[in-house]
């Protein structure tokens, strides 16, 4: 098995928070290579993973909609979307969290590179979150509250 180093780990999350901090003060960091921002109405998780012995990854993600019905219908719906847009894809989570992410490379990751990830996972994520809920239920991640956890 092929190991990123993690020195390389290291460089990519130093890189991550200062493009996030010129992007916009109001992040978080989770001091472990993830860290989560509000873009819009979206929350956006940014992850920094192992991928291969020369290059780190660096995941976008947005939980769209919880707690809908997953149908076949949904689900090919999600397929279909996946096939027609740019940047990223619709995933399900272990709980049918219905999610949507990208994923750009580290080593040389830029500025740019990182904001348009964010921008399209929040844009995307945004835009749809109100379709799913339409015809599927569930809830806008702007909709939960903590007392849906209790």
């Amino acid at each position: 098995m092929i190991e990123t180093p993690l020195e390389l780990i290291e460089s990519t999350i130093r890189k991550v928070e200062e493009y996030l901090k010129e992007i916009s003060s109001d992040y978080i960091s989770f001091n472990n290579g993830s860290f989560a921002i509000t873009y819009g109405s979206s929350q956006i998780m940014i992850i920094v993973r192992p991928f291969t012995d020369k290059d780190s990854c660096v995941e976008v993600i947005a939980n769209v909609v919880t707690g809908a019905e997953i149908t076949n219908d949904l689900m090919r719906f999600l397929l279909r979307k996946n096939a027609e847009l740019h940047f990223g894809a619709f995933g399900l989570l272990f709980d049918d969290t219905i999610t949507f992410h990208h994923s750009i490379t580290g080593t040389n990751l830029d500025k740019n590179e990182l904001e348009t990830s964010i921008s399209a996972v929040a844009i995307i994520s945004d835009y749809y979150d109100d379709e799913i809920v339409s015809v599927a239920g569930g809830k806008r991640a702007t909709d939960i509250s903590y007392e849906d956890f209790s």
